[in-house]
């Protein structure tokens, strides 16, 4: 298999980012919002400087290195530099509680860790791991008694000691096929595997992305998501940096006033995104427009004026991202089915992907040259084979399973759940969905959270959830089974219902009675939208926000009876 990139000496990450330098030594490449850039060349170097420091300290080939810190440059210089040397990186999103920290340095076995400032408490509780040293991430310096008074300062003295004894080995190159990095996943499941992906694995799904998007040296991405995420990893930071293209962080919580901002001073052309914050966008900027007036509302049920209205609508959200967006990546969840038509009818630059932790992560993704097929993640990428295990002979649909350079090694300590997911050579998914005769890839749902109807016929929670989302005073639902029969729980926007149920003037009485109102209109009006088998006999008034992984996803488990 052959890629069109030239001077790539093998699939090694060290290899692809001194491509990079060597091509784009002046360009630039990471920086903070409203900051300096750092130029490829001074990226490379810091890389080296950051080398010297982990094997000064006793890291080598094979040593694990957690990397826990929210996004800034200095996380793709730790990253580069322990997977320079063949070292093993472990990216830790920074949302995981404090105990799951812990839990990924024991089972990870970590000799060191990078840390920043903000999270640096987290891992003041890391004693009785084997925790050698930590690296003050914001500095690029090991974390001593004048950064931190806890153990980890005590550390430092014994690194000190302990470095005076070693000799400064020469760096042994990783191979492919080598571990690269351990990403646990944070399972709806309640389950954190260590997913582990070589070298090859990275890079190849790195190069893939040229099936579907031409990314040059003047592209510029502003990054959102949570560098530890794999989707993001791969193409928010890989991807750019294969290709010398620029990439800006944000220092804060991207709300939508901060994006905002940061939209007008980046003017990005590359944008990665979960359907959450697109969806916060249409449902609270672009939806009101066509709902505030009972003209309009009648005006946008008419589909010929809808995609009129939707067409205007599109070009000025392109001119609110700053004008230049060529390319919106949607991954990481179902997009909304409405949230879609949107977009399609708005021909606004987005593209849907489709890809697992497991597969580093990208299968599926329509070239975005090309129309989108409305609810499909479109084709499989570059050098990765889709099938369809156990179809059904009427629907078509079955099991998604994939084959490709990106599948990984396998889960860390985890021989049996490993064997669960790898048959011959192939990844069973566990998510349900077909393939068209087009080759386009269309997800049903997750095999672990379909429910059989009264008809036989599988139901998909997910896709159920998404009509029930669509309403502005909903925030989250969750649909499972109780006695045989279809429930919703659903999480309101009290502030939106407050307002909309005078609730400063009336009762507490009178507004519950209207929230079980408003309940029970909402389950009737997704009831006429939906098959006779996936009616649902009930919705329950979720008063606390769903527990969610870092991810954003809900974590089912905690709701199934």
């Amino acid at each position: 298999m052959t890629y069109p990139y030239e001077n790539l000496d093998n699939y090694t990450l060290p290899s692809l980012l001194n491509r990079s330098i060597k091509l784009y030594g002046d360009n630039n490449a990471l920086s903070k919002l409203s900051e300096v850039p750092m130029k490829y060349r001074e990226f490379g170097q810091k890389v080296q400087e950051t080398v010297k420091l982990l094997q000064d300290n006793g890291i080598s080939h094979g040593d694990k290195v957690v990397l826990l810190s929210q996004n800034m440059p200095n996380w793709g210089i730790a990253y580069f530099s322990v997977t320079y040397i063949g070292a093993v990186i472990v990216p830790v999103l920074p949302d995981f509680h404090p105990s799951e920290v812990l839990h990924i340095l024991r089972h990870s076995e970590a000799k060191a860790a990078f840390v920043s400032r903000k999270h640096i408490s987290t891992l003041e509780e890391s004693n009785n791991t084997d925790l050698e040293f930590a690296i003050e991430l914001d500095s690029l310096k090991i974390i001593d008694e004048s950064i931190n008074k806890s153990h980890l300062g005590e550390l430092a003295k014994r690194t000190k000691e302990m470095a005076k004894k070693l000799s400064n080995t020469a760096t042994k190159e990783p191979k492919e096929d080598d571990l690269a990095a351990i990403i646990y996943t944070s399972g709806t499941t309640g389950h954190s595997k260590g997913v582990m992906l070589s070298h090859k694995n990275i890079v190849t799904n790195a190069l893939s992305t040229h099936s579907i998007l031409e990314i040059t040296k003047d592209d510029v991405f502003l990054s959102i998501l949570p560098l530890a995420h794999t989707y993001e990893c791969t193409v928010g930071l890989i991807v750019p940096i294969l290709h010398g293209s620029s990439v800006v962080y944000i220092d804060k919580t991207p709300t939508p006033s901060v994006l905002l901002k940061a939209f007008e001073i980046v003017k990005p052309t590359m944008m990665l995104s979960v359907p959450l914050i697109i969806e916060k966008i249409y449902k609270n900027r672009v939806l009101p427009k066509f709902t505030g007036s009972f003209i309009m509302r009648n005006l946008y049920k008419n589909s010929f004026i809808r995609k009129k209205l939707n067409k205007i609508a599109g070009k000025k959200l392109l001119e609110t991202f700053g004008g230049r967006l060529r390319f919106f990546g949607i991954g990481g969840a179902a997009l909304s089915p409405y949230v879609e038509k949107f977009l399609l009818e708005a021909e606004f630059p987005y593209t849907v992907g489709y890809g697992l932790t497991e597969t580093a992560p990208l299968l599926a993704g329509t070239n975005i040259n090309l129309p989108p097929k409305y609810r499909s993640t479109g084709p499989a990428f570059y050098g990765v084979t889709l099938k369809i295990k156990d179809a059904d002979p009427i629907t078509k649909e079955g099991e998604i399973i994939a084959s490709s350079p990106s599948v990984m090694l396998g889960y860390y300590k985890d021989k049996e759940k490993t064997d669960e997911v790898m048959e011959d050579g192939w990844l069973l998914t566990g998510d349900l969905g077909y393939i068209d005769e087009d080759g386009y890839l269309f997800i049903r749902g997750r095999s672990k959270n379909v429910i059989i109807g009264s008809d036989g016929k599988n139901i998909y929670p997910e896709q159920l959830e998404s009509i029930i989302n669509q309403d502005e005073a909903v925030l989250d639902s969750l649909v499972i089974e109780q006695n045989s029969r279809l429930v919703a729980r659903v999480h309101l926007d009290y502030e939106l219902l407050d307002e909309r149920f005078n609730a400063s003037k009336n009762s507490d009485a009178k507004v519950k009675e209207d929230i079980t109102e408003f309940l029970e209109e909402l389950r009737l009006k997704v009831n006429d939208q939906v098959a006779s088998s996936s009616k649902m006999v009930k919705f329950i008034e979720q008063i606390e926000p769903f527990v969610k992984t870092p991810t954003k996803k809900i974590k089912r488990y905690l709701y199934v009876e």
